[in-house]
């Protein structure tokens, strides 16, 4: 059935677009009504064979997609605006992105992504920015999580986002202020379940061994993409892999008492140099985040995207699409990081310069890549365990989910490595 309907509405394209010569563009800057189920409409043209183009710094990163009374239909019921194009218009927009003087550029997107969210299958009192934001633009995911992981199931997928997690083994370090309470306590229970199921001793351990085998996923070009404590708890469990950092309430034994000077910074992707929180009781991994030290007004919490060339560095540049090139800050255990603890090679695409904290930033591994993103729920300023979900429904046109959804086209673009 799905094969006659990709067939179906290939044909309709074909026909449609020999007949009248037109395009669908999907603008993206403040005309747009919904931005974010935008990227659900360019994404569901993908999966159904199409083949659409990216016009990078054109009206807030617009899509071109071929015109066919189906996709119009599509974008009137997703409420997507949608302008429809006659060949020639479309020509000028391609010769004016094209000349060289202009920071503009087109990339072909050719195939939709697979995507998984590396996520625990039991509920947890919080909700994933990500997982909302590719619900409501109706793209596709597969949960996955650590049995899948090791029975080497990663690799079915381009796409992976790591989903709210600790990768240290100390259960987001929650032990002070909820170790009662029941969710936390089958939290635990089920962690250690899983581990002893797939031959770990440890939770810890089998984190470790989870955070290597993504490492090695992103070396054979696969793309990563974390936000909050995934990215942070994420490097420190690679940077302590010969050293044991959780304490007896975490793993039945006492943190190693030189941890610190057993960490292994090469093993990272983003940070080095960072300091471990070694109380147990101290609701931070490291000094890597800014949560408890920063000094940053409500009102005064913003960052900013930088500008990349479009043409040279096509890579960050679709990664910042936007409307806004000045973002809402948000907190989350993790909020932003230090910026004297990112290493020499980490692209930096979004910053509180003032603040001495990056929120936004990029690193290639290998053939593949790796994004981390700061914070928890770009339209939820201060979420606290058991806040209710965000209804994005409220937030059609968020910059700050945009960031997200940039993240999730990205792997099926046509594009160059960074210029350097």
């Amino acid at each position: 059935m799905r094969a006659v309907k990709i067939l179906i509405l290939g044909v309709m394209v074909l026909l449609s677009h020999s007949a009248a010569a037109l395009s669908l563009l999907v603008p993206m800057d403040e005309t747009q009504s919904n931005h974010l189920k935008a990227y659900g409409i360019t994404y569901w043209v993908l999966e159904n064979e199409i083949s659409a183009q990216w016009l990078l710094n054109y009206r807030g990163g617009s899509f071109l997609i071929p015109y066919s009374k189906a996709i119009e239909t599509e974008c009137v019921i997703r409420n997507v605006s949608f302008e429809v194009l006659a060949d020639a218009k479309v020509v000028g927009i391609l010769d004016e992105i094209g000349r060289e003087d202009v920071n503009m550029d087109a990339l072909k997107l050719e195939k939709a992504p697979k995507i998984a969210v590396y996520s625990p299958k039991d509920k947890l009192p919080w909700d994933d920015a990500v997982t909302m934001a590719l619900t409501y633009a109706e793209i596709p995911y597969t949960v996955i999580y650590d049995e899948e992981i090791v029975n080497g199931e990663l690799s079915k997928y381009d796409w992976l986002h790591l989903h709210h997690e600790d990768f240290t083994g100390q259960y987001g370090k929650f032990y002070a202020a909820y170790k009662n309470t029941g969710w936390y306590t089958s939290q635990v229970h089920n962690a250690e379940e899983e581990a002893r199921k797939l031959g770990f001793n440890k939770v810890s351990k089998l984190k470790l061994y989870v955070a290597q085998t993504i490492k090695q996923y992103v070396a054979n070009g696969g793309f990563l993409f974390a936000m909050c404590s995934a990215t942070d708890s994420y490097d420190i469990a690679l940077a302590a892999a010969n050293t044991d950092i959780c304490d007896t309430m975490y793993d039945g034994d006492a943190m190693a008492p030189d941890a610190q000077s057993k960490l292994n910074f090469d093993n990272t992707f983003a940070f080095y140099n960072f300091t471990l929180e070694r109380n147990p009781l101290v609701y931070e991994y490291s000094d890597i985040d800014v949560t408890s030290t920063r000094h940053v007004a409500r009102d005064d919490d913003y960052f900013t995207l930088f500008e990349f060339s479009a043409k040279w560095d096509p890579v960050p540049t679709m990664l910042c699409q936007n409307h806004e090139s000045t973002v809402r800050g948000f907190m989350g255990q993790t909020t932003a990081y230090k910026s004297s603890l990112l290493k020499p090679n980490v692209l930096v695409m979004g910053e509180n310069k003032s603040a001495g904290e990056a929120r936004y930033i990029h690193g290639e591994f290998g053939q593949g890549t790796w994004t981390f993103y700061g914070g928890h729920d770009p339209e939820d300023y201060q979420h606290f365990v058991g806040d209710k979900p965000t209804k994005l429904e409220m937030y059609p046109n968020s910059p700050g989910y945009r960031l997200i959804l940039n993240n999730v086209l990205f792997p099926a673009a046509k594009k160059k490595k960074m210029k350097t």
